[in-house]
């Protein structure tokens, strides 16, 4: 138990995204390899008789503070209450899985705060499909409609820059303009990544599948990719998830940063930020006091 604990709400990328089906009732089934860079939102949660959250961050004021704002639900899970704070630095609606990971956060600092334990893993995927492998944190495979989440062979580190045209992306949209919803899975992945040439290889192998649908909603989502594919030393561009956020991968931060600069000052109304992907824990837990 503590007073004050805060948790870093890393943002979710989909370094590929395969839809292998859809389900009767209308989910989809996916194949994906997700990672976490060192960036995103951060919740912060303190001892309080009732429930309440608050808004501040870039991107605060897109998001209400009713029933229906992700963290209130996943805060909802939880026994006791709390007064939470939601540092909003990640586009909303972007692909990169916001809201799933202030969700999870929340969760966190909630177990953190109070020693209550997780609520059933059945109401957490109720939550998003994206919350359970946003709460796992770390580079991962997800399958199913997110509710399979497992091991991946750890991957070398890396740079990315991750960069949103300032639109929107509904999800539900792009899944109507895919046209196929069976394609086959990923390659099989290796026993290990010996290097960067090896991951990257791989990943050259990949796909996101509903790219070219979300093109089709959003024709900006090709504009990003294409600039993002004329920086210096870019190995792979392709979009996260649904939409509209775009990445590219870099080998080492000078490369990464020069590419979002460039991408700054190209595009001043864009949403450009650089950062490293690694499985180190890092600064997730920033702090109890």
């Amino acid at each position: 138990m503590t007073n004050t604990v805060t948790v870093l709400a890393r943002a979710k990328v989909n370094l590929c995204l395969h839809v292998t089906g859809r389900r009767p009732g209308g989910y989809h089934l996916l194949d994906s390899l997700v990672v976490f860079p060192k960036l995103g939102d951060r919740v912060t949660a303190e001892p309080a008789s009732s429930l309440s959250l608050s808004l501040a961050g870039a991107f605060g004021q897109e998001l209400g503070t009713e029933g229906d704002n992700l963290a209130l639900r996943a805060a909802a899970l939880m026994p006791g209450g709390a007064a939470l704070r939601l540092e909003k630095n990640l586009p909303v609606a972007a692909g990169i899985g916001g809201g799933s990971a202030d969700a999870a956060a929340t969760l966190r600092v909630l177990v953190a705060l109070n020693g209550a334990a997780l609520p059933p893993m059945a109401a957490i995927l109720n939550l998003g499909a994206d919350v359970p492998v946003c709460l796992r944190g770390r580079s991962a495979r997800m399958r199913g409609i997110g509710d399979v989440v497992g091991d991946i062979p750890p991957l070398p580190p890396f740079w990315c820059v991750l960069v949103n045209p300032g639109v929107a992306c509904p999800t539900p949209a792009v899944f109507r303009a895919l046209s196929q919803p069976l394609n086959p899975g990923l390659p099989p992945l290796p026993a290990a990544f010996p290097d960067l040439d090896a991951l990257f290889d791989y990943l050259a192998g990949t796909r996101n599948d509903l790219e070219t649908p979300a093109q089709s909603v959003r024709p900006e989502v090709g504009t990003v990719l294409a600039a993002l594919t004329a920086t210096n030393d870019c190995a792979l561009a392709r979009m996260s998830g649904s939409g509209a956020t775009c990445f590219g991968l870099y080998r080492d931060k000078g490369p990464a940063l020069a590419a979002a600069d460039t991408l700054r000052a190209a595009h001043p109304t864009w949403w450009v930020a650089a950062a490293p992907v690694s499985d180190d824990a890092g600064d997730d837990e920033i702090g109890e006091v």
